[in-house]
């Protein structure tokens, strides 16, 4: 057996299901070897597209998924959705060819490439080390919740695997709790505290954390919120407060600066969830839980820093709590926050002014509208832009796999590709992207990719014609417009010439055709053209816009 055949049957055997790509003759081989070991090959368009179909997939289905791209231009053209899976700490193992001869046209430092955005560097040594090399590849992925850049080097791809090779799967690594001294400082603090929040980030996402968590904000009267990431963590439980940060609803926003103590469990604590500070009151105290202890502080000061895995953590509390005999306590869970909470912690349940006009929909409405008309079960992912808050915050999801926000690197043009890694990660929910109309034109190869695959997918395209969060951060003034402005395009019509139903929407009623198409049985994505207004920044923007 050659060692290209070798790899790809040696991660299917770890587990991989499903392998995203795009194919060409450095990657041919070692791709059809999963193939035949049992994987699923979903082909993008452009590699760019199968590195966030890859990232999305790994991320709503728990597993570690597996990016297979072509030396040089191939891997290159992946680097801004490898950088996003890195910055996120996608499990994501890219297996890609390489060139190693500087001769060669394919040559480029890809080890370095790879750790220039964060990815883990690795590459098969050997045809002695090779399968050992796959194992020591996919279990970081697995376990250390890291992207990984495994290369093959072309002329050892091509060798025999020698009888002697070995493989032995890495034994996991527990998660630590971290150690009593400050494990006892952070009960110190929860016993003190008069109104606590806790803010889980991606990090609350591992095995048994939420109930961990639930179980210690019992204990303590604390408030659950979730940084963007993790949204719908907490979305059956009474004490949720949804989002913390730009998306925050103004109760939300409210209850976190009054709180006395603000936890935050596997979250980065960074300028978007706390709006640069402004939601930390000025006498409150601050502690981070992190596995990663550079991690902690990296953000903001924090009063006290725990490193330890969440579920280790917020177990290790609880029962150290339970263990000083003074019971549950109330905290910030009094019935007056809790009235407050399920009448008004909602953005749906915020009145505002429609300004549709002049043949535009105010995107508020546009999102509530289509936040009653979708099914329940649902998987929303979103681009990056001016629009991208009404969507997060007016479509409710049904939990943590429902909403897939491919936002650390802060790309525009990610969203298609998300959502068609999402649906494939969860194909028992209607996947519905949200893309303003830049994203919607950098991404649209995969539309293609959407059709073949026979996804029932709604696009939702907020249509402004701009770039808005330029337009709208630089001002009416400024002499640059032309250059984030365009021509209104008919984004209906492209979409029906590459095989998806096709819809404009200007008004509340126009919405009616999505309801027929959900009841059609659909087996091909719709794409609304939704022609929004944007006479002004959208509120998240003007709180939270900054680099």
């Amino acid at each position: 057996m050659l060692v290209r055949e070798a790899i790809g049957r040696r991660l299917t055997e770890l587990g991989v299901r499903t392998v995203f790509g795009v194919v060409g003759s450095g990657n041919y081989h070692f791709t059809q070897a999963m193939v035949e070991g049992g994987a699923r090959f979903v082909a993008a368009r452009h590699e760019g597209g199968a590195a966030t179909m890859a990232d999305a997939y790994a991320r709503m289905s728990d597993e570690v998924a597996v990016l297979s791209l072509h030396q040089g231009c191939g891997y290159t053209n992946a680097l801004t959705g490898i950088a996003e899976a890195a910055k996120s700490r996608t499990p994501l193992l890219v297996l890609t060819a390489e060139a190693t001869e500087p001769t060669s046209n394919f040559f480029v430092d890809q080890s370095a490439l790879a750790a220039g955005v964060g990815a883990v560097p690795m590459r098969i040594r050997s045809p002695r080390s090779a399968l050992q090399d796959v194992v020591q590849a996919f279990t970081t992925c697995l376990h250390q919740q890291r992207t990984v850049v495994l290369n093959v080097p072309i002329d050892v791809q091509d060798l025999e695997l020698p009888l002697q090779a070995v493989s032995r799967r890495t034994a996991p690594v527990a998660r630590p709790r971290p150690a009593d001294e400050p494990l006892a400082r952070f009960c110190e603090l929860l016993t003190r505290a008069e109104r606590p929040v806790f803010i889980v980030g991606r990090g609350g996402r591992s095995a048994g954390a939420r109930e961990a968590v639930r179980e210690l904000g019992a204990e303590t009267g604390a408030l659950l919120a979730t940084s963007a990431v993790s949204r719908g963590l907490f979305k059956d439980d009474p004490w949720s407060i949804d989002v913390s940060g730009g998306f925050a609803s103004p109760l939300t926003a409210e209850l976190i600066s009054d709180a006395d103590l603000i936890v935050g469990f596997g979250c980065a604590l960074n300028m978007w969830t706390m709006r640069h500070g402004a939601l930390i009151g000025a006498d409150a105290r601050v502690v981070q839980i992190d596995l990663d202890s550079s991690a902690i502080g990296r953000n903001r000061f924090v009063h006290l820093g725990l490193c330890g895995g969440v579920t280790e953590t917020a177990r290790a509390a609880a029962d150290l709590l339970r263990a000083g005999g003074d019971g549950p306590r109330t905290g910030y869970r009094r019935p007056e926050i809790g009235k407050r909470i399920r009448t008004r912690l909602r953005w749906n349940q915020i009145p505002f002014a429609d300004d549709s006009a002049d043949g535009r929909i105010d995107p508020r409405t546009l999102s509530a509208a289509l936040d009653e008309l979708l099914p329940a079960e649902r998987t929303v992912s979103v681009d990056s832009g001016n629009f991208l808050g009404y969507p997060s915050m007016y479509l409710d999801v049904p939990d943590e796999y429902g909403f897939c926000f491919t936002q650390a690197f802060q790309s525009v043009g990610l969203g298609l590709a998300t959502a068609i890694g999402a649906a494939v990660a969860r194909p028992d929910r209607l996947p519905v992207a949200a893309l303003g109309d830049g994203g919607f034109l950098m991404g649209i190869s995969e539309l293609e990719t959407a059709v073949r695959l026979r996804i029932p997918m709604l696009v939702v395209v907020y249509n402004d014609a701009m770039y808005g969060a330029e337009a709208h951060h630089f001002g009416p003034d400024s002499s640059g417009l032309a250059n984030v402005t365009f021509p209104d395009g008919d984004l209906a019509a492209l979409a029906r010439g590459h095989g998806c139903d096709g819809l404009t929407v200007r008004t509340p009623e126009d919405l009616a055709a999505v309801k027929d198409w959900l009841s059609s049985d659909p087996d091909r994505p719709l794409v609304v053209d939704a022609k929004i207004t944007s006479a002004e920044g959208s509120w998240w923007l003007r709180e939270a816009f900054g680099h």
